[in-house]
């Protein structure tokens, strides 16, 4: 199949496209939209797309939040003229949805082009129903959900959805309602002292509401009540407060020097270039690649432009929230699935129509409407939490990329330990490659070292080695705080009778229940199933045989508290963090040294600044190296060396210690000698040959049903009919990992192609060629991440 500059290889998971390059001049008749500004001026009009005309003035294209394979037709309404972006009502067999008045034609790369939709006769449409009073979507977003929808194989209406979120299209608050004094009061008004001075406070000038007047003037509301029905009071609308605060790029500018001054500098002079470009901002830990990079949205704050921050997890957002207030004076906006109907409604418009300046959320923030986008961060860049499993499946870091260049915006992507698709674009020349090697001030990077545990093994029935108690026990002594990370939630993973060898296993998934012995529960982490710790064993009836194998977090806490009896004990887990505010909690307490030992799951390697944290032990260094996984040793580093980063990041030194059962791994050796870069190079040679990503594509199918014999037949027949052409491999099909899932049976195939052969028209041939059985269904992940 001939090479293509196509659009996907502007993703940074595609490293041989000329077309990621910030300063090639791409094929626009492949890369990009051809009305969409890339490497000139910005296109600052408020959507680019609305001055052009439909097909025929009668009928116009609406898209739906709805699964189907694209707009549908609808008559004009007969008064008004609808243009590309707005948000309308339109019929629907019975019932009215909301949609969005879309483009005549797509704006994509022809191995993109979804098959076209049957045109209905002028005469059977239906007419929209109304404009709603709403701002329209933005042309560079609606290039980006139909970009996303092609590239992920997924309905474009299901991708639309994610941006015109119901709760936040809901009509805009009615203004609050305040009194001024009428012109001339009626001549038998009966003036007591208490409306006297309602009155007098009135005549100020300011309107002021029921209660704020009753409050100045000393009063009941009745007495502003009788007011208003004497005549006297006329009601007006008080001014609505800015939803957010205006952030001042002047207020606390940070002292740089050195090699910080220089990456801060050069950012942004990229900002200032006001065109789409990639950078990768690799700093060590500790190292202020946030305070770096808060200098790139004062750059764009002082164009008058908006900025759109991503952070892998939500619980970040207390500590980064707050050190955003100490640089710009006001807490950005936030997105995130906690935030209530009413602040999600009012920070959707604030967005919208510019006013929130900069927004900090996870990965559904890449679908806000932003009016003058012109800066993107991707925090934690190599974080796997950024890929969505559910529904449409995408990679948020990849998708950034494509996103900053619909909006000609600049993006930097952000690591300690980036990811090797971002490093192979780095190798390749199409990123820009800032590096921060040494730590912010004083600090050293922390003395990395292993422990053998089979030289220092634990006492039988325990997890810790002495050898890492003992540090834990002397840096206490010192007044200095440790932690203890393992990521594994719960009490331990499985449990199993001691007398039948029963383990106790999710009636719905292929896999075993994990003891929560804090709550009495097994629980499965996969599907959320849930039951009481039995008193006996469920198959031989033997009573207190259940035990536990193996620990997780909850057992490593009760053998710590009965270790260090004196120390005060801190758990941060998602079983134990509910939400951004119990986490915000967690880390005050630690920074007012309320903490002498934390012990946590993968939270607590989120870049948190722990000044007084020395000693890191990492329970099961070997924890995340099993299992086949593609990613597995690369994954481990980055997740290990993060969690060592926490140690040290003050004067004081930091230690590490790796309790490992393979001392001379790869990975235990690169991260005792901190040779990321070596390691990194090693893990691409090995993946090259292969044409494993990123030198190579990857597409998996996933088929579930309800019977193991639908699932079955569904996979044979998609093996039958896989595609045999050159550079392109299909595996498969076999039982998934977790074959049960939720109660549905799986199978998986995966498809393997060279870097230059577009996959998406191979999986919509393939896929129009069978017809999954009765209650089967064939989900597709475009660049997966879990081979689960």
């Amino acid at each position: 199949m001939p090479r293509r500059n196509h659009m996907p290889d502007l993703l940074e998971s595609q490293p041989d496209s000329p077309a990621a390059s910030a300063d090639a001049r791409p094929d626009p008749a492949h890369d990009t939209p051809r009305d969409t500004p890339h490497d000139g001026a910005r296109d600052r009009t408020r959507d680019g797309a609305r001055d052009g005309a439909q097909n025929a003035p009668q009928r116009v294209r609406v898209m739906l939040p709805l699964p189907f394979a694209g707009a549908l037709d609808y008559r004009m309404p007969p008064a008004g003229t609808l243009h590309p972006g707005d948000i309308v009502t339109v019929p629907l067999g019975r019932r009215t949805e909301t949609g969005v008045v879309w483009d005549t034609h797509l704006r994509l790369p022809p191995e993109f082009m979804p098959p076209p939709m049957p045109t209905v006769a002028t005469g059977r449409l239906r007419a929209v129903s109304a404009r709603l009073d709403l701002p329209p979507l933005p042309a560079a977003l609606r290039q980006f959900i139909d970009w996303v929808a092609a590239y992920t194989l997924s309905p474009p209406g299901m991708v639309l959805a994610m941006a015109l979120r119901a709760n936040a299209m809901a009509a805009a608050p009615r203004p609050a309602a305040g009194w001024a004094v009428t012109d001339t009061l009626p001549p038998d008004l009966r003036l007591t002292p208490a409306r006297h001075r309602v009155l007098e406070i009135a005549r100020l000038g300011t309107p002021l509401s029921t209660t704020e007047l009753a409050n100045r003037a000393g009063v009941g509301a009745s007495v502003v009540r009788g007011l208003v029905q004497a005549g006297c009071l006329r009601e007006v609308a008080l001014p609505t407060p800015p939803a957010f605060g205006m952030p001042d790029p002047t207020h606390a500018p940070p002292v740089l020097e050195g090699e910080q001054a220089d990456v801060a500098r050069a950012l942004r002079n990229t900002v200032a270039e006001d065109r789409f470009s990639i950078t990768l901002l690799e700093g060590v830990t500790g190292s202020g690649k946030t305070e770096i990079y808060m200098e790139a949205i004062a750059a764009c704050l002082e164009k008058g432009l908006q900025a759109l921050v991503l952070l892998p997890e939500i619980a970040l957002s207390s500590q980064w929230t707050g050190r955003f207030a100490r640089r710009f004076g006001t807490q950005p906006a936030l997105w995130h699935s906690d935030l209530g109907t009413r602040l999600r409604r009012v920070t959707w418009r604030s967005v919208a129509d510019g006013a929130a300046r900069v927004v900090v959320g996870a990965r559904s923030a890449l679908f806000l409407p932003f009016a003058r986008l012109g800066l993107i961060i991707v925090d934690e860049e190599h974080e796997t939490s950024f890929k969505q499993e559910e529904g449409v499946t995408y990679n948020a870091r990849d998708m950034a990329v494509v996103r900053a260049r619909m909006d000609a915006a600049p993006i930097v992507l952000v690591s300690a330990t980036p990811s090797l698709e971002t490093l192979a674009n780095v190798g390749a020349g199409r990123y820009r490659h800032l590096r921060l090697g040494a730590r912010h001030g004083n600090a050293s990077m922390p003395q990395v070292r292993t422990l053998d545990m089979r030289a220092d093994p634990p006492e039988r029935g325990l997890f810790l080695s002495p050898v890492l108690t003992g540090a834990i026990r002397d840096a206490i002594g010192r007044q200095e705080q440790a932690m203890l990370f393992l990521n594994r939630r719960g009490y331990a993973p499985l449990t199993l009778c001691r007398t039948c060898g029963h383990r106790m296993q999710c009636p719905n998934c292929t896999a075993w229940l994990v003891e929560h012995r804090a709550r009495h529960i097994l629980t499965c982490h996969h599907c959320g199933h849930n039951e009481q710790m039995p008193p006996a064993c469920p198959s031989c009836n033997a009573e207190d045989s259940l035990t536990p194998i193996g620990p997780g977090v909850e057992r490593i806490t009760e053998e710590a508290r009965a270790t260090f009896p004196d120390a005060r004990i801190l758990v941060m887990a998602s079983d134990t963090l509910h939400g951004p505010a119990a986490t915000a909690d967690a880390v005050e307490r630690i920074a007012r040294r309320e903490i002498d030992l934390v012990i946590g799951t993968q939270i607590v390697a989120k870049g948190w600044h722990f000044p007084h944290l020395t000693v890191v032990g990492i329970v099961d260094a070997d924890l995340g190296l099993g299992g086949g996984d593609l990613r597995a040793a690369e994954r481990t580093v980055q997740l290990l060396h993060q969690v060592a980063g926490r140690a040290g990041r003050a004067e004081a030194a930091g230690h590490v210690l790796l309790q490992s059962y393979v001392p001379d791994h790869p990975v235990m050796e690169a991260l005792v000698s901190g040779d990321f870069t070596s390691f990194m190079e090693q893990e691409a040679e090995q993946r090259r040959p292969g044409f494993w990503p990123p030198f190579g594509r990857l597409v998996a199918l996933i088929v579930s049903a309800d019977t193991p014999e639908a699932a079955d037949m569904t996979a044979r027949a998609l093996g039958h009919a896989a595609p045999h052409l050159d550079g392109v491999q299909v595996l498969g099909p076999a039982p998934a990992p977790l074959a049960i899932l939720r109660g549905r049976h799986r199978q998986r195939l995966l498809l393997r192609a060279r870097r230059n052969i577009p996959v998406q028209p191979i999986m919509r041939e393939w896929l129009s060629r069978v017809k999954p059985e009765r209650g089967a269904r064939v989900d597709v992940d475009i660049d997966p991440i879990s081979f689960l």
